[in-house]
């Protein structure tokens, strides 16, 4: 006999938890189950702070997904990870905790047509959620780092701030951006991200936080399962009543809301009947709602690194990780005491979004619709972003311990044009989809990675940074347009952003699936939450936006089934 309750929440990454969070919390206490494809994540070394690099490594937390051969990346099959259990993606990201451009909100809201996507509620919504710790780093000052207090939430279940201390080179790096004429932004999460940032992290005292923290103590409204993938939502008619998961039927006698992420929502949706109608007849699957914009519109991140060897004692890294003694002490130490190297290396970042003063006027963006011309040019929206002291050698096949005192800066293409696909390619609804991201395939896209590219170059040839460059170990050949390309194309790699392949949208439009209140379109009884249905390209790492977004839909449940009276 199935099992009931008011709400089925399929997935817990940020975007289930958050919205699972709010359901359980409402004044009317809905029984609510939420249903995980992975297992508990339960194992403390999994949120060691400075490890956070190496999580998403851990084949147990990994879907272990890949993108179908890149035409414009040399072919190139590229890793496309999703967390697997408790916490989703936030179990295996790097702990960036980036809100985005409050242009972006306002963006969403004039998509979609409703004033609950705007930045001041968005914002108001993220204070709920978050306990910002604001304690500086030992020896960083208010110069670099000055958040104020109102626009921070202090009493959320979701830790985020600063380590107790940074890498020796971190400051004086901050330093070189400004010497070379780079503002520094006191807050990334501000609503204005633009300039050079000493990065807020997912992370408190030595240890990560991730989605599945909003749900310690649990609630007794609430079920969790765990190793319980859905297949296929369960329809009368055009109305959803629940969910099958490895046979067993869980019943909703409200709604069923899908968050299983931007590959994995629109998969269950197909296998239900609910898509494009000649991908499902083609795999035989009976169609209920021939819903086009399903699987399409996929949108990503992406990113290259520049790494140089630096001076001898730089920084303190050949003296970490260059001997496993002393990270194997420093990871007992952690163990014990929650402190130590391990909660300093590898815990924390220069972050940086920036304008290129020359994108607007180049051809590219010219041909671009007016609507997202306008969006480009917000004061608020960055062009491309640079991120410091990402721990380059854990990834770089035959990294010598002798260029451990290295520089790394990831460099991240924003806003791309480009519009990939999910693809059905079996009939067996425990099969992945074929994810195609189509990367640097708009013309914009390439103009933007060029040029991306080119200001971090410039940068990095200031003398401010450059008097402490010993070689260069991976970069460019020269500063044409088709060297710079060429390297985009053979070192791309996806930021994991995965966006809007179950658009938002206004009723008729023709790319979108889902309407505001997040209903799929042409089915009572379904919504989708994640970043599927985000009808923007967040100016971020996307984990707060998840966040947002189940938060926002359980507001709209809350309501409409009268929850909070």
């Amino acid at each position: 006999m199935a099992s009931e309750y008011d709400f089925v929440v399929v997935g817990s990454g940020p975007a289930g938890c958050a919205l699972a969070y709010g359901l359980v919390h409402s004044p009317k206490k809905p029984k609510v189950l939420l249903l995980e494809a992975g297992g508990k994540n339960a194992d403390p070394n999994l949120r060691v702070d400075g490890q956070r690099w190496l999580t998403f490594t851990n084949t147990d937390l990994n879907w272990g997904y890949k993108t179908t051969p890149q035409a414009r990346c040399g072919n190139r099959v590229l890793d496309y990870s999703r967390g697997l259990g408790l916490g989703g993606s936030s179990a295996i990201n790097f702990g960036v905790f980036t809100i985005g451009a409050r242009d972006d909100y306002e963006e969403w809201a004039r998509i979609v047509g409703d004033d609950a996507f705007r930045w001041e509620p968005v914002q108001a919504r993220l204070k709920r959620l978050e306990n910002f710790h604001s304690t500086l780093p030992a020896g960083v000052s208010s110069k670099y780092v000055a958040p104020k207090a109102s626009d921070h939430g202090s009493s959320g279940p979701l830790h985020v701030g600063f380590p107790a201390e940074c890498e020796a080179d971190l400051m004086p790096l901050l330093d070189a951006f400004e010497q070379a004429g780079y503002p520094l932004n006191p807050d990334h999460n501000s609503g204005n991200p633009i300039g050079m940032s000493l990065l807020i992290s997912s992370s408190y005292k030595g240890q990560r936080s991730t989605a599945q923290d909003l749900l310690v103590p649990c609630p007794e409204n609430l079920t969790i399962l765990t190793e319980s993938p859905v297949q296929r939502v369960l329809l009368q008619g055009k109305k959803a009543v629940g969910v099958e998961a490895n046979g067993k039927r869980y019943l909703a006698s409200k709604e069923v809301i899908l968050s299983a992420g931007a590959l994995d929502t629109p998969r269950i949706l197909m296998h239900s009947g609910i898509g494009p109608k000649e991908q499902l007849e083609r795999y035989s699957i009976p169609v209920v709602q021939d819903v086009p914009p399903i699987g399409r519109g996929l949108r990503d991140h992406a990113f290259c690194p520049l790494v140089h060897a630096r001076t001898e004692n730089s920084t303190g890294r050949p003296g970490f990780y260059g001997e496993q003694a002393v990270m194997d002490a420093a990871l007992e130490e952690w163990n014990k005491h929650g402190t130590g190297p391990w909660t300093k290396f590898a815990t924390m970042m220069g972050i940086g979004f920036f304008k290129l003063d020359g994108l607007a006027s180049s051809a590219e963006f010219k041909s671009l619709p007016a609507d997202e011309q306008r969006y480009l040019n917000s004061d608020t929206v960055p062009h491309f972003e640079i991120a410091s002291h990402f721990p380059i050698h854990w990834f770089l096949p035959g990294f010598r311990n002798e260029d451990l005192s290295y520089s790394c800066f990831l460099v991240f293409l924003y806003n791309s044009q480009s519009r990939g696909a999910v693809t059905l390619q079996s009939s067996d609804p425990n099969a992945p989809l074929l994810f195609d991201p189509r990367f640097l395939e708009h013309p914009f896209d390439r103009r933007s990675a060029i040029e991306s590219l080119r200001e971090a170059l410039r940068f990095t040839r200031t003398a401010s940074y450059a008097k402490d460059t010993v070689s260069t170990l991976a970069a460019p050949k020269s500063d044409s347009d088709e060297d710079l390309l060429d390297y985009w194309a053979q070192n791309i790699g996806s930021s994991w952003h995965m966006t809007g392949t179950v658009k938002m949208g206004k009723p008729g439009d023709v790319d979108c699936a889902v309407d505001k209140h997040f209903s799929v379109m042409g089915i009572e009884g379904l919504r989708v939450a994640d970043m599927s249905v985000v009808p923007v390209l967040p100016s971020c790492h996307v984990q707060a936006v998840a966040y947002i977004t189940g938060a926002i839909c359980a507001e709209k449940l809350v309501k409409e089934y009268g929850l909070a009276e």
